[in-house]
């Protein structure tokens, strides 16, 4: 098979790396490609915009299949043109591309299939644009309709801002005609996550989360650029989070489009803002993110051409995708004044080195060759990709390996990352606390913390009294939000006030355990805990360590409402129950 790839930047060195693997390809070609490109396929000096070039080199060497990579030749229709001369060729037609084309159709489309996104006006003249802006306050944002390379989104911290992002994009037209009109819309808050997926029109194969880093300084500061880095998989995204996004948007968005006679064929890419359990999408590309490409085909492990050539085919619900579980992270190496003015053909050392580190991938973007030197071409020059078997692992092996790497005016970013290792370091945080009123409770209360422990729960346990020391009982409680505890397991003996107590001093659920510590057998710390004023709600189990147990399986049956992980774990835990009945029985029987 001939495979032509069309681009030249790091996504296209990615599709191309990952195209090489298949066993169906004999040839590959990029146009134009670029000096990294060159040692894996045969580069053609064809921009990716010149669509009928393109189309006479696919007809002169007989391609078999044909990848797009950026958007301007999807949008400029290349898809149409190379199926009306019967060549095979992934990527959405220009009706299907028109969702990163045009910011207009697409919020308009958002809202007419009740996919949630911000709130928003489009308008053909600034005086209106900025009369708007004015009713809705700001920060808000700012977008060209059409397509500006990535650039066209402008974020106004102050309606001065504003007024002069509607001038440059109206009245000067820094982006040309993609400035016609402007969409404005409110400025929302939350976390942005990348969410891409592969369709034939019908079935939607999604990938693993990923998320890109926008600013050019580290903290996320700075103007944005076309991505400094990326990786897979995004925390921010929990296994919930990624069956609603596939329920809520993908799956509308697909089936939308059909209904509007726009079956859409190809990878559709879904930039969104997280913000605890509200999805909003920010946009939409009709094609794989640059630098999100990079990270997400270093973990694909299936042949990337039976899966283009199931979406072109209609067949992709035959496809079972394997995906690597190794996170993966990507760091941008850029030329000095990007996303500005910048200078080029800087020559680069230490490419060798680099790729020599255990892991990594060194993806070209802005390259060229200059006789046998490889020299800078662009604003962002190299993608440094590596796999670890933990997100620090994997950028720690990124950074080994950009360090290695080095041109005049080198810059990258040293925080890649940062927003995942902050959230997996919140998750080591103990979300369930388990507070006993003596040292004496302990072997009880035991039986609580070995649960929570054999599902994967963070805990703390502490003592403390309502009776001997109730002014840190009730500090606890007042603080343990605000320390990331989502739910208190309190146990406690005879007057078993404690649990009350800490119910009265917190929103977060509270489950009491009464212990055996007085001549009734535990039936006074029973009838204690159970009899709580109206409004203060104590969830009361048995007595002692049956009750301690079954006080964190609650606990995690609670927690797993929004965890679809915690509920395969809970489903294990009956399964091993039954099993276990079972063996009982093979033995009685036996």
């Amino acid at each position: 098979m001939k495979v032509l790839v069309i681009g030249g930047g790091g996504r296209e060195h990615a599709l191309v790396w990952k195209l090489k693997q298949s066993a169906k390809v004999d040839a590959i070609f990029c146009a134009p490609g670029n000096a990294g490109i060159k040692s894996l396929a045969q580069c053609v000096d064809i921009g990716a915009g010149d669509i009928d070039g393109l189309l006479e080199f696919a007809l002169k060497e007989r391609i078999d299949l044909t990848v797009v990579g950026p958007e301007e030749p999807l949008t400029k229709g290349i898809v149409d043109l190379f199926r009306q001369h019967g060549l095979r060729i992934f990527g959405p037609d220009r009706l299907g591309a028109v969702l990163e084309g045009s910011k207009v159709f697409t919020k308009d489309f958002l809202k007419k299939y009740g996919i949630d996104s911000a709130r928003y006006e489009t308008f053909a003249k600034r005086g209106a644009a900025k009369k708007f802006i004015r009713s809705i306050g700001v920060p808000c944002v700012i977008k060209a309709d059409g397509l500006a390379a990535g650039k066209g989104v402008i974020i106004a911290a102050t309606l001065e801002e504003a007024d002069q992002a509607v001038d440059l994009i109206m009245k000067e037209k820094a982006f040309g005609t993609a400035g016609n009109q402007v969409v404005i819309e409110e400025f929302l808050q939350g976390e942005e996550a990348s969410f891409l997926a592969f369709t034939d029109g019908t079935t939607v194969l999604p990938l693993p989360s990923s998320q890109d880093h926008k600013a050019i300084f580290d903290g996320d500061k700075g103007p944005n650029t076309g991505g400094m880095g990326a990786y897979s998989p995004a925390p921010v995204i929990t296994d919930a989070l990624a069956a609603r996004v596939m329920e809520e948007v993908m799956l509308p968005t697909v089936r939308g489009m059909a209904a509007e006679g726009r079956p859409y064929k190809g990878v559709l890419y879904a930039g969104l803002m997280i913000d605890g359990d509200r999805i909003k999408v920010l946009e939409f590309n009709c094609r794989f993110g640059d630098p999100e490409c990079q990270p997400l085909l270093m973990r694909l492990q299936s042949d990337l051409v039976e899966i283009f050539e199931a979406c072109i085919d209609g067949t992709l619900d035959r496809v079972r995708m394997k995906i690597d579980p190794r996170p993966t992270v990507c760091v941008v190496l850029a030329s000095e004044g990007y996303p500005g003015k910048y200078a080029t053909g800087k020559a680069i050392d230490g490419l060798q080195a680099a790729a020599q580190v255990e892991g990594v991938e060194v993806f070209h973007a802005g390259t060229a060759m200059k006789g046998r030197q490889v020299v800078t071409s662009g604003g962002r020059v190299l993608g440094v990709t590596a796999t670890g078997s933990s997100i620090r692992e994997a950028i720690d092996r990124a950074y080994a390996a950009a360090k290695e790497i080095t041109w005049p005016g080198c810059y990258y970013r040293r925080d890649i990352g940062h927003r995942a290792l902050s959230r997996l370091e919140a998750s080591r945080r103990p979300v369930v606390g388990i507070v006993m009123g003596s040292d004496s409770d302990l072997p009880v209360m035991q039986a609580a913390a070995d649960f929570l422990r054999s599902v994967g729960i963070e805990f703390e346990m502490r003592i403390t009294s309502a009776h001997r020391t109730p002014e840190q009982a009730c500090a606890y409680a007042k603080t343990a939000r605000d320390r990331g505890l989502r739910l208190i397991i309190a146990g406690a003996g005879m007057a078993a006030h404690l649990a009350g107590v800490l119910a009265a001093h917190t929103t977060l659920p509270v489950i009491g355990v009464p212990l055996d510590a007085s001549s009734l057998n535990g039936l006074d710390a029973l009838l204690s805990t159970v009899q709580m004023p109206p409004g203060i709600p104590v969830a009361t189990m048995g007595i002692g360590k049956a009750g301690a147990k079954n006080a964190a399986v609650l606990a995690v049956r609670i927690l797993a409402l929004g965890d679809s992980g915690l509920q395969e774990r809970l489903e294990q835990h009956a399964r091993k129950m039954a099993d276990e009945v079972a063996a009982k029985n093979e033995a009685l029987n036996g």
